[in-house]
């Protein structure tokens, strides 16, 4: 059996748009993958091909710990409502303070982009149209964590690499998604991703 062909950003678009929203009237699509894999830097592209807005799981995770809380309130506060026809949005997370801040309101649109760890977790999947899974070597992906966070952090990057290998083994959520991506060129989006 041969590899499957690469296929580019504007074919995953198409296809996104060919899916029937499952959100209400909103396509809900999850830009999910460990750590430093590319996925903000893919879900930015994307959402600059559908003109869609763009949510990061940063924003909702309570602190290094909070994965599976991060998880919770995405449903509880943006994915519920926004299926229910209802004012959806989420209370920003301020990582300095360790405390949420500001209501931020996501309005209504055609597509929604979900980024970051857990945005494709079973919990979210009645929400979802399309799930894409980014993915990286490990050694790459530390490399871009600790250059993004600085070294202090190298715990807390290990602390949570804990929660999302357990995340994903539980949900194979990579076994789910409608697209795979490899993040390791540092261009996710450009010609690589592959379906599953």
């Amino acid at each position: 059996m041969g590899e499957v062909p690469a296929i580019g950003l504007d074919d995953i678009a198409a296809e996104i748009r060919r899916r029937p929203p499952r959100a209400a009237g909103c396509r809900v699509i999850a830009v999910d993958g460990p750590s430093g894999s590319g996925k903000t830097e893919f879900a930015g592209r994307l959402g600059v091909r559908l003109a869609a807005p763009v949510v990061h799981m940063d924003d909702l995770y309570p602190g290094w710990h909070g994965l599976a809380e991060g998880v919770h309130r995405l449903v509880g506060w943006l994915l519920g409502p926004l299926a229910a026809g209802e004012p959806a949005g989420y209370r920003r997370y301020d990582w300095t303070r360790g405390q949420y801040a500001e209501w931020r309101e996501v309005p209504p649109s055609l597509e929604i982009i979900i980024e970051g760890v857990g945005s494709g977790a079973v919990s979210c999947a009645p929400y979802l149209s399309f799930l894409v899974w980014v993915e990286a070597p490990a050694d790459v992906r530390f490399a871009r964590g600790i250059a993004r966070d600085g070294p202090t952090y190298e715990p807390q990057w290990n602390r949570w690499a804990e929660q999302e290998d357990e995340m994903f083994a539980s949900e194979h959520t990579r076994e789910r998604a409608d697209v795979i991506v490899d993040g390791s060129s540092g261009l996710p989006g450009g010609g690589v991703p592959r379906p599953r």
